[in-house]
């Protein structure tokens, strides 16, 4: 039985390797703050990060993630990146349906972790992988300025 590093707790998971990470996620754990979107990493709904990096969990075996540390929506709070991002998500009112938002975090944090004080290009060229059907996309940008200012 595969052991995953998840949310700083190894975790063992009665899964194949080859089984996707967002199913082991979700199916086996019950950790449904990472979503189903579109199942080939087009839209970004089933981001986590994997060793800090924004990672799409959708298309990505456990078996490639053994070993690396995971961090999902249920513990970004934990992170002083990830709280300022979520505290600015409120703040900004940035969802409506909300069936994105948690990828639209992680992406987020992962760019304030590498981007102190991102640009417009950075944020966008971030987030281009992040779909939001309800288009929250300049509220999402102001909420990303917003957490860099505060993080400051």
């Amino acid at each position: 039985m595969p052991t995953l590093n998840i949310n700083g707790k190894d975790t063992p998971v009665d899964a194949d390797a080859n089984t996707p990470m967002l199913w082991a996620l979700r199916d086996t754990l019950g950790m449904t703050g990472t979503k189903f979107g579109c199942g080939v990493a087009l839209c970004g709904a089933c981001t986590v990060h994997v060793d800090g990096v924004a990672t799409r969990s959708c298309v990505t075996p456990i078996s490639a993630v053994m070993g690396k540390k995971i961090t999902t929506i249920e513990a970004i709070a934990t992170d002083r990146v990830g709280l300022a991002v979520q505290n600015a998500w409120i703040a900004h009112d940035v969802a409506q349906c909300g069936y994105c938002q948690s990828g639209q975090v992680m992406s987020a944090t992962a760019l304030l972790k590498g981007k102190q004080k991102p640009s417009d290009a950075d944020i966008d060229e971030a987030m281009a992988g992040n779909i939001c059907r309800c288009g929250t996309y300049a509220r999402v940008r102001s909420a990303i300025h917003a957490a860099a200012a505060t993080l400051a």
